[in-house]
């Protein structure tokens, strides 16, 4: 067995970053930047007001200087003419500064009667103009790689940028293995269970960035092993769940050899997940999950999301850990990490759940967090600091 550190290094060892490719900017939200995304206007693009008000000179602004009304200045409406001595322009927010005004007026700052305006004695200091191009100018860069946020997108449109290249979206083939697996809404027989890791799996690659094709449930045969890894053709990722271990209905590991599997490591020193696999098959990276639905979903957590970074460009980096203060006293850990299903509360502690079985589901949707424990780590006393996974 190997650890989790040098499980993930030599899964890292199999993959790339995937070239990128140009998508509308509606379209780009959740996606990673690929390339650097250049500011083709400067925002504001013109002097602009901060405030509704009265834009003059600012060298005769004080309490008591009256101002003549030439006109109006409004957002996609700029006065055309020039702001000369003892002059005001009414102005509203966002508004272009009309040529020869350096200064806006707060209305309320002001007394108005017709077309004459009188500044009150309570003036602020502000000017309350947004100098061209004081969010951004044109060139300016958002830097890749990254995430896009809708933050983020509304910035790429202010630049007037109608796309932006992307990282494409890793194809992950996924491949359900067991005589025991019915699809949800069959019928199971009296020895069968729901697939339900492909499922879940599905969504949190997909949520990640992946592009997951699910692929038809393959029987505990040599046959139906080979047509299902005959499906997986063209994805970027195989990800098979279940038939990893060493028992005599666990086929996949076998078939996938006798296919031409160059294996990079079998089993690694974590709980739940021992019985994890990777390699290449042909020219395609492999991972095999545990059949166990936690330990197939914990160590999609821990392997799987950090490969699917790696392929958007983001970089080859385990998930960030946090740390919080333990809600109860723990005994010793044993020989492998352990990932337990936990719960946050209120006051910012972490409590682990009381039953960590891998085949509960109910367990793990309960949970807030992983709670890390290293391999052979001593007792733990509540109110230590730990490390964890947010989930």
């Amino acid at each position: 067995m190997i650890t989790v550190n040098e499980a993930l290094e030599r899964i890292f060892s199999l993959l790339a970053p995937l070239p990128g490719e140009t998508v509308a900017l509606r379209e780009a939200a959740g996606r990673v930047l690929a390339r650097d995304a250049v500011a083709a206007r400067s925002q504001p693009p013109f002097p602009s007001s901060a405030m509704d008000g009265y834009a003059i000179r600012g060298e005769e602004a004080e309490p008591g200087a009256m101002f003549r009304v030439i006109g109006e200045s409004a957002a996609g409406h700029r006065f055309e003419g020039s702001v000369g001595p003892g002059q005001a322009v009414r102005i509203f927010t966002g508004a272009p500064v009309p040529e020869g005004a350096s200064r806006v007026v707060m209305q309320e700052e002001v007394s108005r009667r017709g077309d004459v305006i009188t500044i009150e004695p309570d003036l602020s200091e502000s000017d309350f103009i947004r100098p061209a191009g004081c969010d951004f100018a044109v060139g300016d860069r958002l830097a890749a790689p990254r995430r896009l946020k809708p933050a983020d997108i509304a910035l790429l449109a202010s630049m007037n940028l109608p796309e932006v290249t992307v990282a494409r979206r890793p194809v992950i083939a996924l491949m359900a293995t067991g005589d025991e697996l019915v699809m949800p809404g069959e019928d199971p027989g009296p020895d069968q269970i729901i697939a339900s890791n492909n499922f879940g799996l599905a969504a949190l690659l997909e949520g990640a960035g992946a592009e997951v094709r699910m692929l038809p449930i393959a029987r505990d045969e040599r046959a139906s092993l080979e047509a299902a890894f005959g499906l997986a053709g063209g994805a970027d990722l195989i990800v098979t769940i279940g038939g990893a271990s060493v028992g005599d209905h666990d086929l996949v590991g076998q078939v996938a050899g006798d296919l031409g599997l160059e294996r990079a490591f079998y089993k690694v020193k974590m709980r739940p997940g021992k019985p994890l696999i990777a390699g290449r098959l042909g020219e395609t990276p492999m991972i095999g999950l545990p059949g166990n639905p936690v330990s197939s979903m914990v160590c999609a957590q821990v392997f799987l999301l950090p490969a699917v970074d790696l392929m958007l460009g983001l970089g080859a980096r385990p998930r960030p850990r946090r740390t919080a203060p333990l809600g109860c006293d723990l005994p010793a850990n044993g020989a492998r990490e352990h990932y337990m299903r936990a719960t946050l509360g209120e006051r910012g502690t972490i409590t682990p759940m009381p039953r960590q079985d891998s085949s509960l589901l109910s367990v793990l949707a309960s949970a807030d967090a992983l709670l890390v424990r290293a391999p052979d780590e001593g007792p733990r006393k509540a109110g230590e600091q730990v490390e964890y996974i947010p989930l």
